[in-house]
């Protein structure tokens, strides 16, 4: 039983894996040449190419229509094209070099980027995490602990008081408001065990109105709220109190920090599974041309029977297929549904963006920076805030003295700049100031009293925006149907974590493969066994020629004698050598 699939996304790759590790025979027809898809990560030159190639050609938020002809159908050209795609650079010429930095030289390191279409974090005791642990694909792949986790409020960036040590040592926390806190984290961190009795505190109300009666101070509940339940306004109260004792029990797991990411780029993560699948004997084509499906006719309908790669066809039992490859007729039904209690995929506005300083200087990020991640809440009436992830050389994503910058919040309108720009302008500045010379720097103040300024303004030195369009499924909230063996996944969601996608990659794989369970733990390497072993002889057993027993002990003696031999051939020769050297 072979699942095909196009494309190497995310859920895909959990797929395939899962199945080839229950020993189902696996082939990955992939119409790209580099894996994830949505989830890939690229080096700066690639994603600009990526960037420009897809704009032209994939303008459309819907895939188009094309009928079934003869049972055949024609899948879409260039799925996983990003809509809406820009970039711009600072002005080198006219206003000159920003901390040494210029775009010829950022374009020259342009393979220490690693970019990823979809950042995420991973919650040091979230499913992720979890599954990669269960399943030993986390020998494939490295990971650091986050850094930083950082607000913006009253105008100023601040980090934000997670674990007990910070909260105490938190110098814009008074010590009342330490307190409150600490005991309100206590509540939320036994919520399960108290769940029965405060099922009528936190029905009805939203985890704001929760937070308030609690009688939290406005920064605190902007703490809670934003950076650490990851919320708005409107998240309910059971959500809001669940996300911050899933915060708190990832704490001190991996380090003061409740976040891991990958080094290198979240890509890695889909790369991962597609390794485990390769080691199980899936078979991978890149840059392989798929026309489309040969369908079937039976009692219900359509049936899936083979693809067409150029002029071979390929049969299998089932495929997998990734967002954006099939068009509205493969769907056999299509009634609209009440996706009010479901988040859609995609529909994602994204910007990346390269800066010459940390936001909030270099003092508020020790170590160089790491990995950050600052929540922003909603503005203008706006539904989500954004999600902003800064990478520093650390993380394997960027060089050293430049900073990554990723922003994702929902798409409201067609220009994902326009979306982003009121979050990226409370951080992010366009322009550069070169620092002033001081009283110290003129030379009034001795050498060693001089103190140098520091610059806490983030300059943009190249910004890019673009789109992530949702599935044909999420984007016209369709409850469809597809023909027999046909099975389509969605793309990223507008999570911090992949929860949703890997829910969605389990739920396909019971559906296709109902008896079998779900990634078992993969051996390590030295735990393979290949072909059968050779049976070694004990050595209680060992018998001669003659079916004699080998007496040790005379061998034993030989070699001590042996030994001894050499060792006074080699007491004469030292002898000989001092009595030439006395005669000299």
């Amino acid at each position: 039983m072979i699942p095909l699939r196009f494309i190497s996304g995310l859920a895909e790759s959990i797929i395939a894996a899962a199945a080839s590790r229950v020993g189902k025979t696996v082939l990955h027809l992939d119409t790209n040449d580099y894996y994830g898809g949505y989830w890939a990560s690229f080096n700066l030159e690639a994603f600009r190419k990526y960037l420009h190639s897809k704009v032209d050609s994939s303008t459309d938020s819907a895939p188009t229509a094309e009928p079934i002809n003869n049972t055949f159908l024609r899948l879409n050209s260039l799925p996983t094209g990003v809509r809406n795609g820009c970039e711009r650079w600072f002005d080198f010429a006219e206003k000159g070099d920003v901390d040494g930095w210029n775009r010829e030289r950022i374009e020259q390191e342009f393979r220490r980027f690693n970019i990823d279409l979809a950042p995420k974090l991973l919650y040091a005791r979230g499913t992720m995490v979890d599954l990669l642990i269960s399943s030993n694909i986390c020998r494939y792949a490295e990971f650091r602990a986050l850094d930083r986790v950082a607000t913006v409020w009253d105008g100023r960036i601040m980090t934000v008081p997670c674990s007990r040590s910070d909260v105490f040592t938190s110098k814009d926390v008074n010590v009342i408001e330490k307190r409150l806190l600490m005991k309100f984290l206590q509540s939320c961190a036994s919520y399960e065990a108290d769940a029965e009795a405060k099922e009528e505190e936190l029905e009805g109300k939203t985890f704001l109105e929760h937070l308030q009666a609690h009688k939290l101070t406005p920064n605190l509940i902007h703490y809670v709220l934003c950076a650490i339940a990851m919320g708005n306004e409107r998240t309910p109260c059971r959500e809001g109190v669940a996300a911050v004792k899933k915060f708190l029990m990832s704490l001190g797991h991996y380090g003061n920090s409740p976040f891991l990411f990958p080094v290198y780029g979240c890509g890695e993560i889909p790369q991962c599974f597609c390794r485990l699948c390769a080691v199980f004997g899936g078979i991978y084509c890149l840059n392989k041309a798929v026309e489309g499906v040969q369908l079937d006719t039976c009692n219900e309908g359509l049936k899936y029977e083979s693809v067409k790669c150029g002029k071979q066809n390929i049969s299998s039992k089932h495929v997998v297929v990734g967002q954006g490859y099939l068009p509205r007729a493969a769907f056999r039904t299509h009634t609209p549904t009440d996706c009010g209690k479901l988040k859609p995929c995609g529909n994602l506005a994204r910007a990346v963006i390269l800066t010459n300083v940390p936001f909030g200087g270099a003092s508020q990020n020790p170590g160089g920076g790491g990995v950050a991640i600052l929540k922003l809440p909603a503005v203008n009436n706006r539904q989500d805030g954004v999600t902003i992830l800064q990478m520093s050389h650390s993380s394997g994503t960027c060089p050293k003295e430049i900073y990554l910058i990723h922003a994702t919040t929902t798409a409201i309108t067609q220009s994902p700049e326009e979306d982003l720009k009121p979050y990226i302008a409370q951080i992010l500045s366009n322009d550069y100031t070169a620092p002033s010379k001081t009283a110290e720097e003129d030379g009034s103040i001795p050498e060693e009293g001089k103190v140098q300024r520091e610059n806490t303004t983030s300059t943009i030195l190249y910004e890019a925006y673009f789109n992530i369009p949702s599935c044909l499924t999420c984007a016209e909230h369709a409850n469809v149907s597809l023909p027999e063996g046909v099975h389509v996944v969605c793309g990223p969601y507008h999570e911090l974590d992949y929860d949703q996608t890997i829910e969605q990659a389990k739920a396909m794989f019971h559906e296709i493969y109902p008896d079998e369970d779900f990634l078992p733990r993969a051996p390590d390497p030295e735990e393979i066994i290949i072909g059968e072993e050779e049976p070694v002889p004990e050595q209680s057993d060992s018998v001669t020629e003659n079916n004699e027993p080998v007496d040790n002990a005379s061998e034993c003696r030989e070699t001590e004698a042996e030994t001894s031999v050499a060792q006074e051939a080699k007491e004469d020769t030292i002898d000989k050598a001092e009595e030439c050297t006395e005669h000299k």
